[in-house]
């Protein structure tokens, strides 16, 4: 009898699902495996009140495959000109989870962040005082910075004197990139978690720029080099409930990704739990996975954990998956994690 593993159907706590085409396209890849998800609020224009939550929601729901149970937990874009009441609002009604910041210029659809975090102070401090999670986008963007210390650099000089002054505040950094913020997190007394995506487990900066530039390996933060790698695995497989999965997977059509300016972001939602299977196997962890992707974000976020569960099997040959995923807009590449998958879904 193969072995096979059999968890809580997971909880994505870092998912963009776009608007329109491709959000019909690329939903069924997350809704076919996991229960629920913190979806993004970076679109054009971006998600910035408790209304447009309601009306993005309605439009996640309505494009759900039928058949699927799946449950989109919204969040709020931080802007300098966020009404504290309407985020203390849209966190009493329960249907908005936390509020993303993303620092001006930081990632894709991000020029309506946050340039001047003290204008956002207001808000910051109506959060900690309700206890609504801040998500963030930890990277400078400061030219001068350069691109793989951003991480590093936003942890000292705008993370932790943020959490010195609100410590009530409760804080998620996403796609958490480096031994650093690793450290960070372990060594902070409380109120901060971290999300790892499945491909920064996977592919280090070789990936984007040995033997040619890569460019669906290139996301924001990008990946960093192996000793970050590594700490990531470390983090993910311990067993530590303060590190969760967020796949930030992040559709974006070929023509997009393909050109001289291409978007940031990594399309992982279909293969994500064969990949996390396979590093925990790697990390004789498979025990925890569950724990990783299951119960770990549903608990910080106060969600109640999926009573259904989904069973990997190991199968002796590679598992099949498709290269690309067509939408309306054209199509968007797959993650590839650069070795065969065996542990695949039994759906």
């Amino acid at each position: 009898m193969p072995p096979t593993l059999t968890l809580r159907r997971p909880f994505d706590a870092h998912l963009h699902l776009r608007d329109g085409k491709v959000l019909q396209a690329v939903l069924g890849e997350t809704s076919r495996d996991f229960a629920q998800a913190i979806v993004m609020p970076n679109l054009v224009p971006p998600i910035v009140t408790w209304r447009q939550a309601e009306d993005y929601r309605a439009r996640i729901v309505e494009a759900v495959p039928r058949g699927d149970r799946f449950k989109p937990l919204m969040t709020l874009y931080l802007t300098e000109r966020t009404d504290p009441d309407d985020v203390a609002a849209a966190h009493a009604s329960g249907l908005v989870k936390a509020v993303k910041l993303y620092p001006a210029g930081a990632t894709t659809n991000s020029s309506s962040g946050v340039r001047h975090l003290e204008r956002a102070m207001p808000v910051l401090e109506r959060m900690a005082e309700i206890g609504s999670p801040l998500c963030i986008h930890g990277e400078v963007t400061a030219a001068e910075i350069d691109i793989f210390d951003r991480e590093a650099v936003f942890v000292e000089t705008i993370l932790d004197p943020l959490r010195r002054r609100l410590p009530d505040l409760k804080v998620t950094m996403e796609h958490v990139t480096t031994a650093d913020c690793v450290d960070y997190i372990k060594e902070a007394p409380a109120k901060l978690a971290g999300s790892i995506t499945p491909h920064h487990l996977i592919i280090n900066r070789n990936a984007i720029l040995a033997g040619g530039i890569k460019p669906h390996y290139y996301c924001l933060p990008v990946a960093k080099r192996e000793r970050h790698r590594l700490a990531l695995r470390a983090a993910a497989t311990s067993g530590d409930s303060r590190f969760f999965l967020g796949t930030d997977s992040a559709p974006h059509v070929d023509s997009m990704k393909e050109c001289a300016c291409g978007c940031a972001g990594v399309f992982n939602a279909t293969n994500t739990l064969s990949c996390l299977a396979h590093v925990f196997e790697q990390e004789d962890a498979l025990e925890k996975l569950e724990a990783f992707a299951s119960l770990h974000a549903s608990a910080w976020y106060g969600v109640p954990p999926a009573d259904e569960t989904v069973t990997l099997m190991r199968q002796v040959d590679p598992i099949g998956q498709p290269g690309k995923i067509e939408t309306g807009e054209g199509p968007i590449t797959l993650f590839d994690p650069m070795f065969p998958l065996h542990w695949a879904v039994q759906r």
